[in-house]
């Protein structure tokens, strides 16, 4: 990346990408749906996700739940994405998650995921969120409407992260719990509450 400085009416945060990003992963839907400034700065390579006790958090839950179903659970990789839990013969992705409220998100990473593992020939696969503290599953399959709408997502994420500035705080509840919070808010002092 190329770092450019700021000046009137521009973001702290203006660089330009030297090349196109390759592959989306689950995380840049992710992101995508939660926050647009947090998916620009992971993409540009600004990552505040070490010193996060959610992150971490939710680190240590995904290698410890159901150890049990090791056996079974493949890691895959498939057109740049890794998928931690896949079952082979019921073509199903499990996805461990910490808590439910980024849902919404969370279901749109996994459509993701199926999405192109049927993109690479693997019919009709399904797949679980698993919300162990919360002891919730959610299954989620993926529609016609799904289909038509994950392209759309895809360039929509390609447009956002090649933009030259960083989009501006959403200053939402969710902005609270972020690992990006104290970067969004450093300098300009709390815009909180919402």
């Amino acid at each position: 990346p190329v770092w450019h400085s700021a000046g009137p009416g521009r973001s702290a945060f203006t660089l330009a990408l030297l090349t196109p990003m390759e592959h989306l992963t689950g995380k840049h839907v992710n992101y995508y749906h939660i926050c647009h400034r947090k998916l620009w700065l992971f993409e540009h390579g600004i990552s505040m996700q070490h010193g996060s006790e959610a992150v971490q958090d939710g680190t240590l839950l995904h290698q410890t739940a159901y150890l049990d179903k090791s056996a079974k659970w493949r890691e895959i990789q498939v057109a740049g994405i890794k998928i931690d839990h896949y079952d082979p013969e019921r073509r199903l992705v499990y996805e461990v998650k910490r808590s439910r409220a980024m849902e919404e998100a969370q279901i749109a990473q996994l459509k993701f995921y199926l999405y192109v593992l049927e993109q690479h020939g693997i019919d009709e696969p399904t797949g679980i969120l698993s919300f162990p503290k919360q002891r919730r599953t959610r299954e989620v399959v993926l529609t016609a409407d799904d289909r038509r709408q994950i392209p759309e997502w895809e360039a929509a994420i390609r447009q956002l992260v090649a933009a030259a500035h960083c989009p501006p705080v959403l200053n939402t509840p969710p902005c609270l719990n972020c690992s990006y919070y104290e970067l969004c808010y450093a300098g300009e002092g709390p815009r909180l509450p919402f």
